[in-house]
């Protein structure tokens, strides 16, 4: 009975996670700032929370000189997933941005095979051309009509994918080097050098630090709040408790919801290949979830 109890919880807590996330492309697309200081707001309000959170459970600590390096190189791969997520978005818009974000599950069963001597399962394979095949129906098939921002908006968004996927399997390394480690904690050390790198971009860059105003400011704190620190807290934690076949499922909501939003928030021009191409598309990426997972089934 409780082990029910725990797992339906889990699994509503997943759902809330996604449903959260999938507003981020949102908050930027909305926000009247550059892509590059819309990205530091989500992590810098993002440490700040999560600092109180962590001071607040007494989970501060002092870091080993591997673990720092591990989360410096995390904070680097994370500010360059939300660079070239957040130029995508302005690009291709919200829904596709995120979907290509998600390609990351390809990147890292192929990680897995190549590098960790994981077995090539016919589903994988299989995953790859029909991901490809929905992608070209929701992008069209008509390449070189395409805009070249949107051409680049597309290479942008893979570009996040294989940034996405060092930033996870960098996650999953340090989690691994101190299990005892606070969730809250860690994130919140990564969020803090993502901000230094972001900072730095932009100062080199000549990007402007300044909240235009009081909606623009809102905007950036619902992105820190319910996409950066909330979403992930709630799923992080749940995650444990559930198949993880079922997690990679419940988490598709977040592009299928994303592209939605696109839609109805920002009158994305979407015919019914389009969205039989979300189908397809949101369907491979799954089979590459699970594809090498023994209990996927």
């Amino acid at each position: 009975m409780m082990q029910f109890y725990h797992n339906n919880k889990a699994i509503l807590q997943v759902l809330v996670g996604a449903f959260m996330i999938s507003f981020s492309a949102v908050w930027v697309r909305a926000a009247d700032v550059p892509p590059t200081t819309s990205g530091l707001y989500r992590v810098f309000f993002g440490f700040l929370i999560l600092f109180l959170v962590s001071f607040w459970r007494k989970e501060m600590r002092t870091v080993g000189v591997k673990k720092l390096l591990l989360i410096i190189f995390c904070g680097f791969i994370f500010a360059l997933d939300l660079l070239f997520w957040h130029e995508s978005i302005l690009f291709i818009g919200p829904g596709l941005a995120t979907i290509l974000s998600n390609f990351q599950a390809f990147i890292l069963a192929a990680i897995g095979i190549l590098f960790f001597s994981e077995k090539i399962r016919p589903r994988f394979l299989l995953s790859i051309p029909v991901a490809i095949l929905g992608l070209f129906f929701v992008v069209g098939t008509n390449w070189h009509g395409l805009s070249p921002n949107y051409k680049t908006g597309i290479f942008l968004g893979l570009l996040t994918a294989i940034c996405y996927a060092g930033f996870l399997i960098s996650l999953q390394k340090i989690q691994r080097e101190e299990n005892h480690s606070s969730f809250f904690f860690t994130l919140m050390l990564i969020s803090f050098v993502c901000t230094i790198f972001l900072a730095l971009k932009m100062v080199l860059y000549g990007d402007p630090f300044i909240i235009p105003d009081t909606q623009n400011l809102y905007i950036l704190l619902s992105l820190a709040f319910f996409s950066q620190v909330l979403g992930w807290i709630l799923i992080a934690n749940s995650m444990p408790w559930i198949r993880t076949s079922l997690t990679g499922f419940i988490l598709l909501l977040q592009p299928a919801l994303s592209f939605i939003w696109d839609v109805l928030f920002f009158s994305r021009p979407t015919d019914l290949t389009n969205w039989l191409g979300v189908i397809v598309t949101l369907t491979a990426i799954y089979m590459g979830v699970t594809a090498n997972l023994k209990n996927s089934d």
